[in-house]
């Protein structure tokens, strides 16, 4: 199965984390390699990373960019242009942040148009109109000056004008040189009705991970739970019984689903599967705690049959270590110990640090820890 399709069965990856991609294809794509994905995105340019849903930055194929623009993003760049130009005015670099921020935008897109890709590093010497500093959290030990320039790009990829284009970094890095959408993608169709967009985007979440909630849907889309509702309703989406709560699912997916052959999986933190709902106890039972964050995100995970049974680290040598928190079974043992040899064999000495390490991977980093592997 061509990796696109992968990607957009899932509707998009989690890329918050470089690496999650990557480690998400190889999860799901046998003989997948990480050139498999540069390939897409720096050749092809049929994926791109876009900031969308909950203010996340996702891995979508480049086809699906206006329906997730009109469907998300546009709601998420109306957020961040008004705190930023609000926290213009707070540090005093100008009396108007609406203004500050329009000349600043249009700069960096002259530049870009004029220049090519560049990195943020590179545009910040370059733009005397992306000069400024703000503190982010005042009075707290987290906070302190920072650029303003970071949140102009935000805000620019937010709305759709620049997308990242070439990484200077490795796989498991960030380093993008940015360029403008209509320079990089050159072939995009227009943007639908944001009412259109949302009720599409819900159709085609809700073929992969329903039946779900209302709330799910709420959560996942990063919207209001009216707005959920309605676009639920304009699919004409059927209400079910979800384990004596009310659910949705789409009326020609009623049918039950024939029983799945063991399945294990090693998933990687901010998994689009392990994410990919806000009820979550049906498939972590008494595990939440352990494998995601108090903000909810989640770490690296080892799954058994559709459940979460546990996570998995590297050691000392970058071998891949399962940490078992439930009983799978011998067949499930023997499957979860495979799958940690094949990844330590595939990353072949790279090492993964989850970017938010839930408490059972941070377990797991301490030096000489070998978890509860079986």
């Amino acid at each position: 199965m061509p990796i696109t399709q992968v990607i957009g069965g899932l509707v998009g990856l989690h890329a918050t984390d470089p690496a999650t991609p990557y480690l998400s294809l190889w999860a799901r794509c046998p003989g997948f390699m990480t050139a498999d994905l540069e390939r897409e995105l720096y050749q092809n340019r049929s994926a791109v990373r876009h900031l969308a849903m909950r203010r996340t930055l996702w891995l979508v194929r480049s086809d699906d960019l206006p329906l997730i623009q009109a469907a998300s993003s546009n709601r998420v760049a109306a957020n961040e242009r008004r705190r930023l130009a609000a926290d213009v005015c707070k540090a005093g670099v100008a009396a108007d942040g609406d203004r500050w921020l329009d000349r600043a935008c249009s700069a960096v897109l002259r530049h870009l148009c004029d220049n090519g890709p560049a990195s943020s590093t590179e545009l910040r010497a370059a733009l005397p109109e992306l000069a400024g500093m703000y503190d982010p959290a005042p009075g707290k030990r987290w906070g302190g000056a920072a650029p303003l320039a970071p949140r102009v790009l935000t805000v620019l990829s937010a709305r759709g004008d620049i997308v990242r284009g070439p990484n200077d970094g490795t796989w498991t890095t960030s380093r993008p040189r940015w360029t403008t959408t209509t320079d990089w993608l050159t072939d995009l169709s227009p943007r639908p009705p944001d009412r259109e967009a949302r009720a599409e985007l819900t159709r085609r979440w809700l073929a992969t991970f329903g039946p779900a909630t209302a709330v799910d849907v709420k959560w996942w889309l990063g919207t209001t739970l009216t707005a959920a509702r309605q676009a639920l309703a304009d699919i004409g989406a059927v209400a079910v019984d979800l384990h004596h709560s009310p659910g949705y699912a789409l009326p020609d997916d009623l049918d039950p689903e024939p029983e799945a052959p063991p399945c294990a999986a090693l998933l990687p933190g901010l998994d689009a599967t392990t994410m990919g709902w806000f009820q979550r106890d049906w498939y972590l039972g008494e595990h939440r705690a352990q494998v995601f964050d108090r903000s909810g995100n989640a770490g690296p995970t080892a799954w058994w049959n559709g459940r979460v049974v546990g996570g998995w680290y590297q050691d000392d040598g970058a071998r891949v270590r399962l940490q078992l928190l439930e009983e799978p079974g011998r067949d499930g043992r023997r499957a979860l110990q495979r799958r940690a040899g094949d990844l330590t064999s595939w990353l072949d000495g790279v090492r993964i640090n989850p970017r938010f390490p839930s408490p059972l991977s941070k377990a797991g980093a301490q030096p000489g820890s070998r978890g509860r592997e079986t």
